[in-house]
């Protein structure tokens, strides 16, 4: 799909001063032409709420800082633009064209734009409690790396999310790579460090600044193995249905440090892989409440959504989040 690249020197509501930069312009639809709803995409779930992204809930966008090769990194803000199409301004001077190219395809695997929904959208249309989906919800928000949401999945299990905010933010303020006209401090304008700047530090970085407890041992391990080459993280993302099966990717995803069934469904579905169901202590409760009942076993939550195959986890979880975006 074409984009747009314009001069542009105004900025929406941001922490970042406004200053020159590009615009870049985007169509929303999906491979099939299906539409995308920037509004739900950009609060489909909690990781736009993690640095390096920031979510302007009452803009409907998205502020993300990404690494650019051979370059210091970016910080863009996605926002809706003219009828069916987002605007992407990147902060800071105008990039050259290389940049602009390779920050183009960035917000598009961020924004999983290259995921078709149709199939998915087929079935929810003839859902009454889903029917509302086909409408352009669905899609999720992707780190711009596979390693990245791996490292933010562990450090959300077994922990409330203001531990999750606090480990992931030191983790981005310490060790990512600061973008052009980033703050000096904070983790605000960085982008999320490589596997080699996580391992590099040692234990105490995760123990006394990360503060990330028993998961700490897991990210260290989890950095080095990526880092040295025993975990190729990113061919996981790469790779179609057909070339690696949901089961197989489950599996591949279990053995890695810190990831049980609950961190492999999360995964999965940043991945674009929707057949497992994320059930866990907020899920769980959430969709009781929505059916009416005190508790809902995991048995009869899978009967419920069995009818979407390979789309059933993310049938639950948009059953779970409509409420995130108001309607209308």
């Amino acid at each position: 799909m074409s984009a747009t690249d314009t001069e542009s020197g105004t900025e929406g509501p941001s922490s970042a001063p406004a200053v020159a930069g590009a615009a870049l312009e985007i169509p929303l639809s999906g491979p099939a032409g299906e539409p995308v709803d920037l509004r739900r995409l950009v609060a489909s779930h909690g990781f736009v709420e993690l640095p390096p992204m920031r979510r302007d809930a009452v803009a409907h966008a998205l502020e993300v800082t990404l690494p650019v090769p051979g370059a210091r990194p970016r910080t863009v803000r996605i926002e809706p633009g003219r009828p069916g199409h987002a605007r992407v301004v990147v902060r800071g001077p105008r990039p050259g064209a290389g940049a602009r190219a390779h920050l183009l395809v960035a917000v598009r695997h961020v924004l999983g734009m290259d995921e078709d929904l149709s199939g998915f959208y087929a079935l929810a249309a003839r859902d009454p409690a889903l029917a509302w989906a086909a409408a352009g919800a669905g899609r999720m928000i992707r780190s711009p790396t596979v390693f990245e949401d791996v490292v933010k999945t562990i450090c959300t299990t077994n922990c409330a999310w203001s531990a999750t905010e606090r480990m992931v933010g030191a983790i981005v303020a310490h060790l990512g790579e600061p973008a052009v006209g980033a703050p000096a401090e904070g983790p605000a304008g960085r982008a999320f460090p490589t596997p080699q700047a996580m391992a590099a530090v040692g234990e105490d970085f995760y123990r006394l600044q990360a503060r990330a407890g028993y998961r700490g041992a897991y990210l260290l391990a989890l950095a080095r193995g990526a880092a040295e080459g025993a975990f190729d993280l990113e061919a996981l993302g790469g790779a179609t249905p057909e070339e690696l099966p949901d089961d197989e990717l489950v599996r591949r995803l279990l053995v890695l440090p810190g990831v049980g069934p609950y961190a492999a469904a999360h995964v999965m579905m940043m991945l674009g892989r929707h057949s497992r169901l994320i059930l866990d202590s907020w899920t769980r409760p959430t969709y009781a409440r929505i059916a009416g009942r005190r508790s809902v076993p995991d048995a009869a939550i899978r009967r419920r959504f069995r009818r979407y195959g390979r789309w059933a986890g993310l049938a639950f979880w948009l059953t779970c989040t409509r409420d995130w975006v108001e309607e209308g």
